[in-house]
């Protein structure tokens, strides 16, 4: 149950998050990738209600299905570049910068296939779905309803 309704306790906030969120989609970065980002920091974070929106939306993208379903075993299966899988380790590495401040072989080899902008567009939008999962599970955003027929 949901514990506050935090877009109506402050909408300001939400909007300008929805707006950052948005830039992602257009910012330049390869189709995909984002949502490979934001589905796996969500699965390290434990957030339900956004990992069930990545799959989501990453499915009506066109993003293979056993590519997500893999997707917490990157490191274990040939399913992923190697720019993605840079990109993969970059991603746990700032999501879960307490367990070792971004090591400096991430950040080189994240360098080797991203430019600056991306560099900085892809670390924002994972700083982006770190607050997001923060607010869905500090405030227990219910999934939503299943689609009739899935179970």
């Amino acid at each position: 149950m949901l514990r506050l309704n935090y877009i109506k306790a402050a909408p300001r906030p939400y909007e300008h998050m929805g707006a950052l969120s948005q830039y992602f989609h257009d910012c330049g970065l390869p189709d995909g990738l984002v949502e490979l980002l934001w589905l796996r920091a969500s699965q390290l974070n434990g957030c339900a209600f956004c990992i069930d929106m990545h799959v989501t939306d990453a499915l009506k993208m066109g993003i293979e299905p056993r590519r997500l379903h893999l997707l917490d075993a990157w490191r274990e299966t040939e399913l992923y570049s190697p720019a993605e899988r840079a990109a993969l380790a970059w991603t746990e590495a700032v999501t879960n910068v307490q367990d070792g401040h971004v090591p400096d072989p991430v950040f080189a080899d994240l360098r080797a296939h991203y430019d600056d902008k991306q560099i900085a567009d892809m670390t924002f939008a994972v700083a982006t779905i770190n607050a997001w999962n923060r607010m869905a599970i500090a405030f227990r955003a219910p999934l939503p309803k299943a689609p009739q027929g899935v179970r």
